[in-house]
């Protein structure tokens, strides 16, 4: 029988047969089904705006609700309402260019759904990072299974009972359970899966995938650098880096981990960011907008992370400690610390920020390109060549420029990793086509010019063909 929620390796096994199956007999090549799936995404979001809110900030210990507004909802709505407006043009077949040696023959290319797409969400960004792929996956036509992270429990059973109430168990399923079963989830063989999280994890799923050729799209995390010129506007670039750090604070894949500055700017930077703290986040150990870690094994490792640390190398920028018991962390500064430390060596995802000295553009430079390619970068600066040399000696995910995180709302950029921070990318049109085959078409005219290739081969077919590989 077809389940809408799944809690069990048996219910998974069944429930992936039966949806797999399904995906090869009733596939949805209709504009008008695929519209009134998204419908359906967006009432569901609607009419779970709250619960979703008030589970998220339960899983958190403390989750800023407006955060959940800005960060998850808005940008969810709004990739609802953007896939609405464009699909049914994503998913006409389309001409293509041909050489003039085939015609009057035509190339087409002909979008059509995988099948069953899988879905492994990860705690940070619970519903966004489910909602984005199920856009592109419902825009494309596919079925759907979601494994949500166990890390965000109450969530995870609050989302499932409203994809249920929303959604037939034949188009989208939720898996709700322990590592165990994520593990088995991976090793599904599904037509695409899709996996947000850590890179060494990343690596597991992208190995359970090969023995059934599943491809992904590995959406994983990455030590995001800001650079700082110096011709810059430190004002504006303490305002967004720390916007981006304390956002979710800094539990966030894209956030900036560390700094490379001018060691002559690094006392402004410090000075600037005390007062910037203080007057977005006052009375922090009580302050509603302010986030906590999501629990004591990530509260561990980072405090643990810090301890390591000469206690001159890290600066307070609040008056505030760290408190295991209710999980808050006050957002710290890290002085130049050694390239080898564990706050430089390990992702963050904390409101820990390095400050990393450099001397000069090519020196920070240098010091990306000798570690793995980042999902984001961000360069703050006045000088366009300088910000130039930049993007054309970094590579990266994505990059901001005198700005941060922003690039991930843009529904016409693509948003994904390279190297260690990802594979494949997704959202608006470029996930439409990361969720559908783009079938290659060859159609051939009445009049059939590949006729004259045929044997016996003249004297003037092989002139011929001795001209066009000359």
């Amino acid at each position: 029988m077809s389940q809408s929620i799944i809690t069990t390796t048996e219910q998974l096994n069944d429930q992936f047969e039966h949806m797999y199956a399904l995906s090869r007999k009733s596939p949805l090549n209709s504009w008008t089904d695929r519209e009134a799936l998204l419908d359906s995404l967006e009432n569901m979001l609607s009419d779970n705006k709250q619960v979703f809110a008030d589970t998220i900030s339960q899983d958190f210990g403390h989750r800023s609700k407006d955060e959940t507004q800005f960060a998850e909802l808005f940008p969810s709505f709004q990739g609802i309402a953007h896939a609405k407006k464009h699909g049914k043009s994503w998913m006409k077949t389309r001409r293509v260019g041909i050489s003039a040696l085939y015609r009057p023959a035509h190339n087409e290319i002909q979008p059509q759904p995988l099948g069953l797409v899988g879905i492994m969400v990860p705690w940070n960004y619970p519903l966004f990072l489910a909602i984005g792929p199920m856009i592109d996956a419902l825009a494309a036509g596919n079925r759907i299974m979601i494994k949500m992270s166990e890390s965000a429990p109450l969530f995870a059973e609050a989302f499932a009972q409203a994809v249920s109430e929303h959604f037939s168990a034949d188009m989208v399923s939720v898996v709700v359970g322990d590592v165990e079963l994520a593990v088995a989830f991976s090793e599904l063989a599904f037509d695409h899966l899709l996996y947000t999280g850590s890179t060494s994890v990343g690596k597991k799923v992208m190995a359970a995938a090969a023995p059934n050729l599943t491809p992904v799209t590995l959406e994983l995390g990455g030590k995001s650098p800001v650079i700082v010129l110096d011709d810059v506007n430190l004002e504006n670039v303490v305002n967004r880096v720390m916007m981006g750090k304390t956002l979710n604070a800094g539990q966030t894949c894209i956030a900036p981990d560390y700094v490379l500055i001018n060691s002559s700017l690094h006392s402004k930077f410090v000075k600037l960011a005390k007062e910037w703290v203080k007057k977005h986040y006052p009375n922090i150990a009580n302050n509603e907008d302010y986030t906590h870690i999501i629990n004591d094994s990530q509260f561990r490792r980072i405090q643990g992370y810090l301890d390591k640390l000469p206690n001159e190398q890290v600066v307070p920028l609040t008056e505030v400690t760290a408190n295991s018991e209710t999980r808050l962390m006050p957002p710290v500064i890290v002085v130049n610390p050694d390239p080898e430390s564990d706050v430089m060596q390990n992702e963050l995802f904390a409101p820990v920020l390095p400050l990393v000295h450099i001397n000069g553009l090519r020196d920070a430079i240098e010091f990306v390109n000798d570690r793995p390619r980042p999902l984001a970068l961000y360069v703050f600066g006045e000088d366009n060549d300088d910000i130039e040399y930049v993007r054309n000696h970094t590579v990266s995910g994505g990059v901001g420029v005198n700005e941060v995180i922003m690039h991930v709302a843009q529904h016409e950029l693509p948003f994904g990793g390279v190297g260690h921070s990802g594979i494949g990318a997704y959202h608006g049109k470029w996930g439409f086509e990361r969720m559908s085959h783009m079938k290659p078409i060859f159609v051939q005219s009445k009049f059939n010019a590949m006729n004259v290739m045929l044997p016996p081969y003249s004297a003037l077919f092989k002139k011929g063909l001795k001209f066009l590989t000359k």
